[in-house]
């Protein structure tokens, strides 16, 4: 089995937990995030609430937290006036924030018992169809060619890979295209980044944009990069039957993050429905079908990353079967 690198000290623990919804958080106290930047803007307007809502994830006992840069891009801030030199900057800011909240956090236990491993920090590494704001991530029809996706995704990911996070997201992929691009975008930038690649579905076996996972998850698992597959702000009964799919054609660590099973409205930019849904319910689901690594997407918060570590908690000391 490849090396996990960065995961290695939360796979030892057995289960590691992943943040929420960093904007649903967001929004949550009180941001408006009904912009074509979505969480990204907050880099701009108020880092300061970004660092408090990754706090507040690992205080509710996330051991992962991943940044603003979902949506940030040289297109997106170019409207508002910000050129590559300041995006860059602001791609870096978004892993800064993400390891002061760790900083500040691990302070204020400072001899608080527990055996918890010092939490990751994960560079956001979102699809094209993110910039466009259209909800095309969840269609993944763009409409652009590999080339063209790797010149876009490796514009970003030299400012982030330089930020030094523990690892990438690379997250939210629609389709195989445009996973492939984004490895090919990494290899030119030298020695492997230690990442993850989760997808979204269209339903258990296909992404979003009707592909097969199977040939998607196969066709970026030799990179050198990849240090665990998976998926990600996918319905949860699709997520549990991917993943345990997924365990019985790969040797990587499995991530799931669903979302609550809610649909995302492009033109309100709003999610609905999927409130019912319990996540550590969901969680033990996805942990039983092989997940390493869970937590929650879009609708999910702080209560649910805390109902998640605690199912998770409970699952550990219950032990084997």
């Amino acid at each position: 089995m490849r090396d996990p690198g960065p995961l290695q000290p939360l796979l030892e623990t057995g289960v590691g937990v992943l943040d929420g919804g960093l904007a649903t958080e967001l929004e949550r106290r009180g941001a408006d995030l009904r912009d074509a930047l979505w969480s990204a803007r907050v880099l701009l307007d108020s880092p300061a609430a970004v660092v408090d809502v990754h706090r507040a994830y690992f205080e509710a006992g996330a051991d992962v937290a991943i940044t603003a840069s979902y949506q940030a891009s040289e297109p997106g801030f170019a409207s508002r006036g910000i050129d590559r030199d300041g995006t860059a900057a602001l791609l870096r800011l978004s892993v800064d924030l993400a390891r002061e909240a760790r900083d500040r956090w691990l302070d204020e236990r400072a001899g608080a018992a527990g055996d918890r491993p010092t939490p990751l920090v994960a560079a956001s590494v979102g699809p094209f169809g993110a910039v466009l704001a259209d909800g095309s991530e969840y269609q993944g029809d763009y409409g652009l060619s590999r080339g063209a996706l790797r010149d876009f995704h490796a514009a970003r990911l030299e400012p982030l890979v330089d930020a030094a996070p523990d690892l990438l997201a690379i997250e939210t992929i629609p389709s195989a295209l445009e996973a492939e691009a984004v490895i090919e975008a990494l290899a030119f930038l030298g020695d492997p980044v230690p990442s993850w690649c989760t997808f979204t579905l269209r339903d258990g076996a296909s992404l979003a944009d009707g592909g097969a996972l199977d040939d998607a998850v196969h066709a970026i698992a030799d990179s050198p990069s990849i240090a665990a597959v998976g998926v990600n702000c996918s319905a949860p009964q699709a997520a549990v039957f991917a993943i345990r799919h997924l365990a019985s054609i790969t040797t990587l660590p499995l991530v799931a993050y669903p979302n609550r099973g809610a649909e995302w409205n492009a033109e309100a930019k709003v999610w609905t429905g999927g409130d019912d849904v319990d996540m550590a319910v969901v969680a033990t689901e996805l942990i039983g079908a092989g997940a390493a690594l869970v937590g929650g997407c879009c609708g999910t918060g702080h209560a649910d990353v805390r109902a998640i570590a605690t199912a998770v908690g409970a699952r550990a000391a219950a032990g084997p079967g």
